[in-house]
This record gives structure tokens, C-alpha cells and sequence, in this order.
């Protein structure tokens, strides 16, 4: 379904990636894992068109997507729910799920189906969408994403900042959320979180894979090795 091939990221002159190849089938999750500037979330960014790459370094089944801007490949059915949730502040928060409709793909998905999933945001739906508590934000970011109607979502640190009661409400949400046909990515802190909630994993440190498989075998002593580089 999605896939890249010997993926290389830049910052500038400094290089983030370094040919990295991973795949997501359909209906599949997969974690992304690794200590802090692993190359994570570029390699996420990259995907998603905000970072750029040769065209043929990503493909969309069997499409090259690559030189693709971002809401380009939004409207393939590829979105994000980024790092930081970066909703809008002069908005509200049904302005902000609004917004995410704008590649206008049929689906599942719409404002009540939202608000079926996270309640909160029916009831805070006027209010300004960043005087919100962190993990409701969150709520927001990801009600945005789905909003779009993807084929694929990846979820960036999603996790970040949240009190430990909020993170298992948005976790416990997700299974209804990937149930309606989804694949996913989710880059992840928790090993043992990530690993629970996927069916395969890709372990990252400086820019390279060092170790992928499936979760249900996992050895977690050579994650531990290839996690931390050593």
C-alpha cells in the first residue's frame, strides 16, 4: 500500500535519513520506534510531502508520490496527525475538524461520527480550539486527520506530554478507529505501548533501520540493542 525505497531526508546540508525502506499493507499498523532523533518523524514528514525526496523514493500503491506537495498527497488518502497537534488558534475546534474535510474524499468519517468518537469534542465544539486541555487538543488533531477520510494515518508522538488517564482514553479510541479499514503508522516513546498496539515494527537510530519484524515475536533484547544504537 505505501512503501519507500532507499528514502533519504535533508535538513539543509545535514542529512536525516539514510535509505530507509519500509511498507504498510492494507489494514496493517506499524510502529515506528527509537530514542529521540532517530529520524522518526522525518521520515513521517518526508512521507507526507513536508520534507522533500526523489519521486520514485515513495509510492502509493505502486504510484510514485515523492515530489508530491503535501496536500497532494493529503488528497490520495494519506494524512497525519503531526507532533505538537499544531491546530489553529483563531479557530474553533468544529472549525479545525472542518478544515481537515477539505481534500473532500468520500468515506466513513464526518463531524457526528467525530463527535460519536471523542464526546468531549461535541460539547466543547465552539470553544477555541487550543484553550482545550492538551490530550482533548489532541482529540482535535486526530478528529482532523480522520476528517480527511484516509487510506493511511500516521500518528507522530501522539502520546507526547499527556497525562497517563488521557493517553489510554486516545489509545483506547484507536481501535475504533483503525476498525473502519485503516492502515496506520505510529511513532510511539512507550516500546512496550508500540508494541502492543501494532502488528509490525521498524526500529530507527541515526537515520538507519537497525531492526524490523513482527511485534508478536518480538525479541526485546535485540529492540533494546538496535533502540538505543549499541
Amino acid at each position: 500500500m505505501l512503501e519507500t525505497r532507499g528514502l533519504t531526508s535533508f535538513y539543509g546540508d545535514f542529512q536525516a535519513l539514510f535509505g530507509i525502506d519500509i511498507h504498510v499493507n492494507e489494514n496493517e499498523i506499524v510502529s515506528f520506534i527509537g530514542a529521540n532523533g532517530a529520524g522518526k518523524t522525518t521520515a513521517m514528514r518526508t512521507i507526507t510531502g513536508l520534507l522533500p525526496c526523489d519521486n520514485d523514493m515513495v509510492t502509493w500503491k505502486e504510484k510514485p508520490i515523492g515530489q508530491l506537495r503535501a496536500d497532494q498527497i493529503a488528497k490520495l488518502g494519506i494524512a497525519m496527525v503531526p507532533e505538537g497537534r499544531q491546530l489553529f488558534p483563531s479557530l474553533s475546534v468544529e472549525e479545525n475538524l472542518i478544515i481537515g474535510a477539505q481534500s473532500k474524499r468520500a468515506g466513513f468519517w464526518t463531524l457526528a461520527k467525530i463527535y460519536e468518537l471523542f464526546p468531549i469534542l461535541s460539547e466543547r465544539r465552539s470553544q477555541g480550539a487550543t484553550t482545550l486541555s492538551g490530550g482533548q487538543q489532541q482529540m482535535v488533531a486526530i478528529g482532523r486527520a480522520l476528517m480527511s477520510n484516509p487510506d493511511i494515518i500516521l500518528f507522530d508522538e501522539i502520546s507526547l506530554g499527556l497525562a497517563p488517564i488521557v493517553i489510554n482514553q486516545i489509545y483506547d479510541a484507536l481501535p475504533d478507529i483503525i476498525n473502519q479499514g485503516l492502515s496506520a503508522i505510529i511513532v510511539e516513546q512507550d516500546l512496550n505501548r508500540a508494541l502492543h498496539i501494532s502488528d509490525r515494527y521498524y526500529c530507527l537510530s541515526e537515520g538507519c533501520i537497525t531492526l524490523t519484524g513482527n511485534t508478536d515475536s518480538a525479541d526485546r533484547e535485540k529492540i533494546s540493542t538496535a533502540y538505543f544504537g549499541i
